[in-house]
C-alpha cells in the first residue's frame, strides 16, 4: 500500500526557490536528474549507523509524539521504534484528556525538555492539542495524523459542522462528562485493519476524554505560522474523508494518503515516520 502525496495547492512556506530553467531542453534535463542521482548513491553509500549519524547532526532531530482521545502513548511504538533507529531523539507526551488546558501543558512540558527545535506530530484529538501547543519556540513544524487542526477562536467541535456522520464511531458519554467508544463499534470504529486480539485490547485499554474539551476554544493556531504536513487514513471512519481533507488544505500542509483506519499511527508507522522524516529535513533547510 504506497502512499499518495499531494502537495497543497496554496504557497509553501518553506519550499526552496527553483532554480532558473536552462535554456537548453537536454541541460535542464540532465540537471533535474542530478539531485536525484546523488541522493540514490548517497542512502545506498550510508550504513544504518551513518545514516543515525547524519540524523543526529542535522538541525531537526527531535520529535515528540502527541496522542489522541481514548488512546495513550504506546500506540506510538512503532513510530518511535521506526525513527529512534534512524536517529532521531524520540519523546511521547501522555495526555491526562481531562481538558485541552491540561492536554497543552503535558506538551509543553516535554516540548521544554528538547535540546533544539523539534517535530510536534498529533493524532487524532491531539492535532487540536498540537495547534494550541506548537506556538513553543522548541516547535520547527508540525504533523497531523488524521487530525483535528482548529483555528485560533474554534472549538473542535465547529470542525464537524458540514460534514457528514460517522455511524461506526460512537462515543458514550458517562454521567461525569468523559466518554468512552461504544465498545462493540470501537473495531469498526477505531481499528478496522488490526488483528481482533490488537483491536480488543485498544478497546479494553481505552483512555476516556473529558468531552466538554471538544467545546473548549482555541487560543493560538501554530499551523499559521509553523509549516505542516499531514497524514490522512483514507479508510478512517472517525471523520468524513472530506472533513479531514478540508482541515489538511486549511493549513497548507503537504499531504500523504494512506489506505488505513482511525489507528493509521499504529498500523501504518512506516508512512507516518516518512513523513515525520521529510518534515524533519524539509524545515531543517531554513535552520542554520
Amino acid at each position: 500500500m504506497r502512499p499518495i502525496v499531494h502537495a497543497s495547492p496554496a504557497k509553501y512556506p518553506c519550499r526552496p526557490t527553483p532554480p532558473p530553467q536552462s535554456h537548453r531542453p537536454e541541460e535542464s534535463s540532465m540537471f533535474k536528474l542530478i539531485p536525484a542521482v546523488l541522493a540514490v548513491a548517497l542512502a545506498a553509500a550510508l550504513s544504518p549507523a551513518q545514516a543515525s549519524d547524519a540524523v543526529r547532526d542535522q538541525p531537526v532531530h527531535n520529535v515528540v509524539l502527541v496522542h489522541g482521545a481514548f488512546a495513550d502513548g504506546s500506540g506510538w511504538r512503532g513510530v518511535y521504534d521506526d525513527l529512534t533507529a534512524r536517529g532521531y531523539h524520540v519523546s511521547i507526551v501522555q495526555n491526562p484528556l481531562t481538558s485541552l488546558a491540561d492536554d497543552v501543558k503535558a506538551t509543553q512540558r516535554v516540548l521544554d525538555r528538547q535540546d533544539g527545535p523539534a517535530i510536534l506530530v498529533g493524532h487524532s484529538w491531539g492535532g487540536t492539542v498540537i495547534t494550541e501547543a506548537g506556538v513553543h519556540d522548541n516547535v520547527a513544524g508540525l504533523v497531523y495524523v488524521s487530525a483535528l487542526a482548529p483555528d485560533a477562536g474554534e472549538t473542535t467541535a465547529q470542525l464537524y459542522t458540514g460534514f457528514a456522520p460517522t455511524p461506526e464511531f460512537v462515543i458514550e458519554t458517562g454521567s461525569d462528562g468523559f466518554g468512552f467508544i461504544k465498545p462493540d463499534k470501537f473495531k469498526a470504529g477505531f481499528a478496522h485493519d488490526t488483528t481482533d486480539a490488537d483491536a480488543a485490547f485498544l478497546r479494553d485499554s481505552q483512555v476516556p476524554i473529558n468531552m466538554s474539551a471538544f467545546s473548549t476554544k482555541v487560543t493560538q493556531a501554530a499551523w499559521r505560522t509553523k509549516p505542516s504536513w499531514a497524514v490522512i487514513a483514507t479508510e478512517d471512519k472517525a471523520f468524513d474523508q472530506a472533513m479531514l481533507v478540508h482541515m489538511a488544505e486549511r493549513i497548507n500542509a503537504r499531504i500523504t494518503k494512506v489506505p488505513a483506519s482511525h489507528a493509521v499511527f499504529m498500523t501504518q508507522p512506516k508512512v507516518v515516520a516518512d513523513t515525520i522524516d521529510r518534515a524533519a529535513k524539509e524545515v531543517g533547510k531554513n535552520i542554520k
